[in-house]
C-alpha cells in the first residue's frame, strides 16, 4: 500500500504515480511556476542512514547531470514535515520502456533511436565520473516529448569508488533460496547486470553500464530480458548462471540486421575486455545500423568527450569518499536544442509511447509467460557481508548451454577469413553460427538458397593507403581502398573525439579540415554496400 503523500508548501496533491521497494512518486502540481511534477517520497520505515544516503546521491547526481535531454530533471529536494525527504523532479507523462513493452513491439528504428540517445546519456554520466549501476527498462521515462529519460540514479557511484559487496551466485545457492536478495544495503537488478556485478570483490567500470545499456536495448527488441528462455526456469539464479556463461538468448526477429544483433553481442560480452570502451563507441555502433538500414543517423548529444583513466585492480576508495564526487569536466559545450530526426505518419491516438510525436507504430502482443517462470526485473538489494565462491560444478555448463566462447571465436575468425567470398554452410552450421556466435558489424547477411543451403557474404573493410597532413598542418588528407570495389560502394566516416553524425561519401578519401597543427587527428572509416557496412577501419594523420 501507498505511504500518505506529504504536505508541501507551494505544491497540490494531484494522484499516485507507482510505489518501490524504498519510495513511492506522487504527481503534484507546483503552483509557481505553475507545472505538473513528479514527487519522489522516501518511505517512512526506509527513513535510515543507507536510504537517506542513497536518497541524497540521487538528488545531487541528478542535479549535476539534469541538464541533459535525456537525463530526468531534478528541481528540487527537500524533507517533509513529517520528517521525510522528497526529490521534486520532471514529470514524464509517457509510459516506461518497461510498461511499453507490455503492449507493443518496438520498431527496430526506434530502438536504434533510443539505444544511441541513452548512450549520450550515459556517457554524459560517465563524463562526470558517475557509474548508474542500475540501467534497465523500468528506469527510462517517456517524457512530454516522446524522448527517453534516464532516472534513478540511487544507487550511482563515483568511478573512483569501489562499491560495496554484490550478490554472488555462491551466497544465493547458500542462502537456500532462488529469490534471496540479502540484507538491505544496496541495490542490483539482477536480468541487466554484468558478470562481474556477482563476484566476491566486485570491480564495475563504464563497461558494466554499456552491459546493462545493452541488455536493456536487447529487451526493448525481444520483449524480454536477454537471458530469459521461454519455457524454462528464469529465477535469480538461473539468470545469474546465464549471465555468468554468456548464454544470450537469440533473437528472433526476422527485421533485425546481423550488424545489430552483433552489436548487442558485444556490448554483453562475458569479459569486459571484450565489450565496447565506451558509451560513445557503442553509440557509434548504432549509428552504423542506422546507415545500413537507409536511416538518418541519431546525433549524440555529450558535452564535450572526456577520458577517464582505468583504476587498477588494486585501486582502493579514498577515506570519507563521498558517492556523489564527480570528476570534473575541463569544457562543457552548449548542447544544441534536442529535435526529431525525420518525420513519419502520424501515430494512432491512443498511443501513449510514442517516442516521437509523428511516429506509428505496429502493435503486437507480447507472448504470456509462465507465472513460475517470470525472471526477477526489481532491484534485488546486495547482501552487506560476503560469502566464499563455492568451488566444483557450481558453474558448470548445463548439456544444452551454448559452446564454449573460444570455440564461438574461432568460429568467428574462420567467417572473416572469407572477405568477400561466397560461402555456403548447411543449415545446421548456420543455426549454430548465428544463435551462438557473437558477431561484429559486418555479420554475414544470409539468404536461404533452393536446395536450403544459406550464402554469407562479407563486406571487406577499407584499407589505409596514406594519411598526409597539410604543409601548414591546418588539414589532412586520407585516402584508402577496398578489396574488389563494387559499384554502388559508399563509405560512413567520422572524426574521432567528436560527437558529428558520420558523414557518407563515395570517393574513397576525404580531407579533414580545421586542425591545430602538431595535434593528431584520426577518423573511423566503414564501407558501405548493398545496405551492409564492413568493420571500421582507424586512420591517423599526425
Amino acid at each position: 500500500m501507498a505511504s500518505t503523500p506529504p504536505e508541501l508548501d507551494g505544491f497540490h496533491f494531484i494522484r499516485l504515480l507507482g510505489s518501490g521497494g524504498f519510495s513511492d512518486v506522487f504527481l503534484y502540481e507546483q503552483e509557481l511556476p505553475k507545472r505538473s511534477v513528479a514527487v519522489k517520497v522516501l518511505l517512512t520505515d526506509s527513513v535510515d542512514e543507507a536510504a537517506r544516503s542513497r536518497f541524497v546521491t540521487e538528488a545531487n547526481v541528478m542535479a549535476r547531470l539534469s541538464a541533459h535531454p535525456f537525463i530526468a530533471t531534478i528541481f528540487h529536494a527537500g524533507v517533509s514535515g513529517d520528517e521525510r525527504p522528497y526529490l521534486v523532479m520532471e514529470y514524464c507523462s509517457g509510459p516506461s520502456l518497461a510498461d511499453r513493452l507490455k503492449r507493443e513491439r518496438i520498431p527496430v528504428e526506434d530502438a536504434l533511436r533510443t539505444g544511441v540517445r541513452l548512450s549520450s546519456a550515459v556517457a554524459t554520466a560517465h563524463g562526470a565520473g558517475i557509474l548508474h549501476r542500475d540501467i534497465k527498462p523500468a528506469n527510462v521515462l517517456t517524457n512530454a516529448f516522446g524522448w527517453p529519460a534516464l532516472t534513478d540514479f540511487g544507487i550511482a557511484s563515483a568511478l573512483e569508488e569501489l562499491p560495496v559487496h554484490t550478490t554472488s551466485l555462491s551466497e544465493l545457492r547458500s542462502a537456500g533460496s532462488d529469490t534471496a536478495t540479502g540484507s538491505r544495503s544496496v541495490g542490483l537488478s539482477v536480468p541487466w547486470s554484468p558478470p562481474e556485478m556477482f563476484s566476491d570483490d566486485p570491480d564495475p567500470d563504464v563497461r558494466s553500464d554499456i552491459f546493462s545499456l545493452a541488455a536493456t536495448l536487447h529487451t526493448l527488441l525481444a520483449g524480454r530480458t536477454p537471458f530469459e528462455i521461454p519455457g524454462r526456469s528464469n529465477g535469480t539464479l538461473d539468470l545469474i548462471g546465464r549471465i555468468e556463461r554468456g548464454m544470450i538468448t537469440p533473437l528472433d526477429r526476422p527485421d533485425l540486421p546481423p550488424s545489430l544483433t552483433a552489436a548487442l553481442r558485444k556490448g554483453m560480452a562475458v569479459r569486459r575486455d571484450d565489450r565496447y570502451g565506451s558509451a560513445v563507441e557503442f553509440a557509434r555502433a548504432l549509428q552504423r545500423v542506422e546507415l545500413e538500414l537507409g536511416l538518418a543517423p541519431t546525433s549524440i548529444d555529450v558535452p564535450n568527450l572526456h577520458v577517464t583513466e582505468d583504476r587498477s585492480a588494486d585501486h582502493t576508495a579514498e577515506d570519507g569518499v563521498d558517492a556523489t564526487r564527480a570528476r570534473s569536466v575541463s569544457t562543457i559545450v552548449a548542447q544544441p536544442a534536442p529535435r526529431p530526426k525525420e518525420e513519419h505518419p502520424p501515430a494512432p491516438e491512443n498511443s501513449q509511447a510514442a517516442p516521437e510525436s509523428t511516429r506509428i507504430r505496429g502493435v503486437a502482443p507480447v507472448s504470456a509467460r509462465p507465472a513460475d517462470s517470470e525472471p526477477v526485473e526489481h532491484t534485488l538489494l546486495r547482501p552487506a557481508v560476503a560469502s566464499s565462491v563455492q568451488d566444483g560444478d557450481d558453474d558448470a555448463p548445463d548439456a544444452d548451454e551454448p559452446a564454449p566462447a573460444s570455440t564461438r571465436r574461432r568460429l568467428t575468425a574462420w567467417i572473416a577469413a572469407g572477405a568477400a567470398a561466397v560461402v555456403v554452410l548447411g543449415i545446421g552450421a548456420a543455426v549454430i553460427a548465428g544463435a551462438l556466435t557473437p558477431g561484429s558489424p559486418s555479420s554475414p547477411r544470409q539468404g536461404g538458397g533452393d536446395d536450403g543451403s544459406i550464402a554469407v557474404t562479407v563486406v571487406p573493410a577499407p584499407v589505409l593507403v596514406s594519411a598526409k597532413r597539410s604543409a601548414d598542418g591546418a588539414s589532412a588528407t586520407i585516402v584508402w581502398k577496398t578489396a574488389s570495389p563494387k559499384e554502388g560502394d559508399q563509405y560512413s566516416w567520422v572524426r574521432e573525439g567528436t560527437t558529428d553524425a558520420p558523414a557518407v561519401t563515395t570517393r574513397p578519401q576525404v580531407t579533414v579540415s580545421g586542425l591545430t597543427p602538431g595535434t593528431p587527428v584520426c577518423i573511423d572509416v566503414t564501407t558501405i554496400r548493398s545496405g551492409r557496412t564492413s568493420e571500421p577501419l582507424k586512420a591517423c594523420a599526425s
